[in-house]
């Protein structure tokens, strides 16, 4: 661990990159954003917890090489450490899915903890284990609030709502805070919000700027001044199997992801130093 990151976040600090909506860009996010922090110095895990496993892919992990993963920790048949894999990025490492996931809310249905699964995996003490080896996890969370995304909620310290630009963003992002509340109402009340990152921004667009004003107007300092803008190398990198910064380090969605790893470490360090 970077003596930097020791010096300000005494333990991993757990985001969940949610939003119910499919197609915002969360695993694009969670993939680059995870690279782009372990660029910057800091020892970070992305935990991929939805059944496509597009972060899995997106890091260089075909299905066919996924032999234990996400689903044997929820299950109980692996330790996290167990199924977490390096990368080609430095101080990035993944716990991989696969499809199993997709039936998990039928296979927990009888257990009273099956929201805490995933806490009790990460939380374990001891040198080795997540909450001592990394500076962040991230774990992408399916475009859905099930079972699997109230696992990520119960487990996290906050949660990152990746928010494209476009007319009904705002009518989606409602009901998720609303599942935030519920979560810490009933499993876990020091779940925050981390922030609101714009993704999919057009420049070329009036209403990608009507809609990013919009969302500031109405939500203020949560949303990150860093916008992830509409960029093709960004599309075409999982399809080499790599993140978008290795895939092209020049490009404008690279250096996007680079200026929001950089606010994020900025205003954590900024609160844990309040």
């Amino acid at each position: 661990m970077s003596s930097q990151s020791t010096a300000t976040i005494q333990r991993a600090r757990v985001i969940a990159i949610s939003n119910q909506k499919g197609g915002v860009g969360k695993t694009t996010t969670a993939i680059n954003l995870g690279a782009a922090l372990a660029q910057a110095g800091v020892m970070v895990l992305v935990i991929d917890l939805d059944p496509q496993g597009n972060a899995s892919t997106g890091l260089g992990l075909l299905a066919t090489e996924r032999k234990t993963t996400t689903y044997d920790v929820l299950t109980g048949e692996k330790r996290l450490n167990d199924v977490t894999v390096d990368t080609v990025v430095e101080r990035l490492h993944l716990a991989p899915a696969t499809v199993d996931l997709s039936g998990i809310d039928v296979e927990l249905v009888d257990d009273a903890n099956r929201a805490e699964r995933l806490r009790t995996a990460i939380r374990l003490e001891g040198p080795g284990q997540p909450v001592s080896t990394y500076d962040y996890i991230l774990i992408d969370c399916p475009p859905s609030l099930n079972l699997l995304t109230v696992n990520a909620m119960t487990a996290a310290d906050t949660v990152l709502v990746p928010l494209q630009c476009e007319f009904f963003a705002l009518e989606g992002l409602s009901q998720l805070l609303g599942t935030i509340k519920r979560v810490q109402h009933r499993l876990n009340r020091l779940l925050r919000l981390q922030g609101i990152v714009l993704t999919m921004f057009d420049r070329r667009n009036n209403l990608s700027g009507q809609v990013r004003d919009d969302v500031r107007d109405n939500l203020g300092r949560i949303v990150y001044d860093t916008v992830i803008p509409r960029n093709v190398r960004l599309s075409e990198a999982p399809s080499h199997a790599i993140p978008a910064l290795i895939y092209d380090p020049t490009c404008a969605g690279s250096h996007a992801y680079r200026v929001l790893a950089e606010e994020m470490l900025k205003r954590d360090r900024a609160a844990a130093a309040a």
